[in-house]
């Protein structure tokens, strides 16, 4: 896996700072291993936990492929959070994959540690429903934070960008960026990291959405999914240029296709030629921006989202397990950066790095 600079411990990530997520991570390792080790380092692990946050509150923030630059900003924003409010957070994810398959290992492993509260951006409504409903079971507060389960019943608050806003934007951005004329066929495609992700699922329903409203000479032609993993997505994009030769436009739907859509369109000397509209204002795809790779990009702001997940599900606490003033859903807008956009702007929306 790539080396995240300035960020240290296990995964390469940085702010797991104690020896229960050294613990943990081992637990997490040897699990997804099939180690028969698994079960004693997870008890280390818990008794650690148990005995380093007796005093106060710690938080469990889980998510799925955490060198994604968008988690990398959320632990930003959650890490300073917790620091401000004197609580421990303890930070986990896989290292790359964005899967169901990974991300349950995971979360099992944090709740055997017994946290106060658990925050999860689950990669899948459905598949960690399971472990949303364990742990409120065990008494343990639940936040959704970026994407959320199937019955949020029993979540205390939710906090994600306006995705489905995003994807009619990205449409109207692809139609202007192809010079879009009534009465021409645009064949486009659309990259995914994952079917179920509600973050993916509502972006592709507001493009559609917007498409059949305003541009029926778009016709989708196909889409794929990475798992967040951009050299995935790089080889979905060099399938589809063989494909389909006409193709008008992508619409890449989180960061990590857009990198891979990037990198592929400029290596067949595509750019300009293929209209290329990407989620999520990483470092290098606002640079990539402002030499016409990207005809846009739809920019969240992570490093608030992890903030305001850390410092809702400490006030819920705090007021003895009360949602008085914490609202049920927010839901954050999003802003669209092209070309033209102004650099303080740009500075502005690019997401915090290490």
């Amino acid at each position: 896996m790539k080396k995240i600079k300035g960020r240290t411990s296990l995964f390469g990530r940085r702010g797991l700072k104690t020896k229960i997520i050294l613990g943990l991570s081992m637990a997490t390792l040897a699990a997804a291993c099939g180690s028969t080790s698994s079960s004693s380092t997870a008890t280390t692990a818990a008794t650690s936990a148990t005995s380093s946050s007796s005093s106060g509150i710690t938080i469990a923030f889980n998510m799925g492929a955490e060198a994604d630059p968008f988690f990398i900003s959320m632990n930003i924003g959650a890490e300073a959070e917790a620091k401000k409010l004197g609580v421990k957070l303890i930070w986990q994810g896989d290292p790359s994959l964005y899967s169901p398959a990974t991300q349950i290992p995971i979360v099992d492993q944090l709740l055997a540690l017994h946290p106060s509260a658990l925050i999860i951006a689950p990669t899948d409504p459905n598949a960690l429903q399971p472990a949303v409903n364990q742990a409120v079971s065990e008494g343990i507060p639940v936040f959704n934070v970026d994407t959320h389960v199937a019955n949020m019943a029993k979540v205390v608050s939710f906090i994600t960008g306006d995705n489905t806003q995003g994807g009619q934007a990205a449409a109207d951005a692809m139609a202007k960026a192809m010079h879009y004329t009534a009465g021409k066929t645009y064949q486009v495609v659309v990259g995914l990291s994952s079917p179920t992700a509600t973050t993916n699922t509502a972006r592709l329903a507001g493009f559609k959405a917007e498409i059949a409203a305003k541009y029926p000479g778009i016709q989708i032609v196909s889409t794929a999914y990475s798992e967040s993993v951009a050299a995935t997505a790089n080889t979905n994009v060099n399938n589809w240029l063989t494909q389909y030769p006409h193709l008008a436009g992508i619409f890449a739907i989180d960061g990590t296709n857009a990198t891979g859509a990037s990198s592929a369109l400029q290596a067949h000397g595509l750019v300009g030629k293929v209209a290329l509209v990407g989620y999520d204002a990483y470092s290098n795809n606002v640079a990539l921006l402002q030499t016409g790779v990207f005809s846009a990009l739809i920019a969240q702001n992570p490093t608030e989202e992890g903030a305001m997940s850390v410092a809702n599900a400490v006030k819920y606490l705090r007021q003895g397990k009360k949602a008085t003033g914490i609202p049920k859903q927010i839901i954050l807008p999003n802003v669209v950066l092209t070309p033209s956009t102004p650099a303080a702007q740009l500075a502005k929306y690019t997401y915090a790095t290490a």
